[in-house]
């Protein structure tokens, strides 16, 4: 049983208990799978360029938040390793996961300007939600330089060269709170950035993540389809081929 468990990949654990269907996972579930013994595969994930050349994705790829290069390919690389890509399909890069961060740090969700942001601050609890006087843009920022100054210092390479056992060291480090960070703990971050990161896998194409629905293809969720009218009184599984909103604009 040890054994088995030990070439289980994190994506096999995620298709199989069916706990990532939608962005709303159960807590420290998905942290607790990072370092799990993924499989290993000879295939490299595209590394991101942000460019929005022909050769790129076919959604809308120009970055909106991010203008340091460097620091999205940071970004890129942990969400890859939290949302590995496996025999059963893309992980985060593949599944354009960096870029539908990009896009929601640059509106409403990155500046906090629907979220009461005046002090006085104190040390909340865990129980009470967002408890930090930095808005996410600048946490995302500050969690970036910290993943690549640990790299810098225990390994002597940038965060994107590391080995990915190393990576998954730093960011279970992060998890487990282990590395100081200034305005926030390090384990508020990380949850952050891997339930951004299962929000971005499995959203809906039209907000930049999700490419060509291939995490819904995965658990065979329809997406949105207009109606089941058809198929409501048919007591056979079907399996529907998903849809996107946009394709409701046609």
């Amino acid at each position: 049983m040890a054994e088995k468990n030990k070439n289980l990949s994190r994506r096999e654990f995620l298709k199989t208990s069916g706990i990532a269907a939608g962005t709303l996972v159960g807590g420290g579930l998905i942290g607790g799978l990072v370092g799990y013994n993924a499989k290993s595969t000879d295939t490299k994930p595209a590394e991101p360029s942000g460019g929005g050349g022909k050769d790129d994705f076919r959604i809308n790829r120009g970055l909106m938040f991010f203008q340091n290069p460097a620091e999205f390919k940071v970004l890129a690389h942990a969400t890859e390793r939290i949302f590995p890509e496996d025999d059963l399909g893309p992980g985060a890069m593949g599944l354009g996961v960096p870029y539908f961060i990009d896009n929601q740090l640059a509106g409403n969700y990155g500046s906090n300007s629907r979220e009461y942001m005046q002090g006085p601050f104190y040390k909340g609890e865990p129980t009470q939600g967002y408890q930090t006087p930095l808005t996410r843009a600048e946490l995302y920022r500050a969690g970036i330089a910290v993943m690549q100054e640990e790299a810098n210092k225990r390994f002597d390479k940038d965060f994107t060269e590391i080995e990915d056992e190393q990576k998954d060291e730093i960011l279970t480090d992060l998890q487990k709170n282990k590395i100081p960070m200034k305005g926030t703990d390090s384990s508020f971050f990380f949850k952050l950035l891997r339930s951004a990161t299962l929000e971005g896998a499995y959203a809906d194409p039209i907000y930049n993540g999700n490419v060509d629905m291939a995490a819904w293809k995965m658990k065979d969720f329809p997406g949105h389809q207009m109606s089941y009218i058809n198929e409501i009184e048919d007591e056979d599984f079907k399996k529907i081929e998903p849809k996107s909103i946009s394709s409701m604009q046609h």
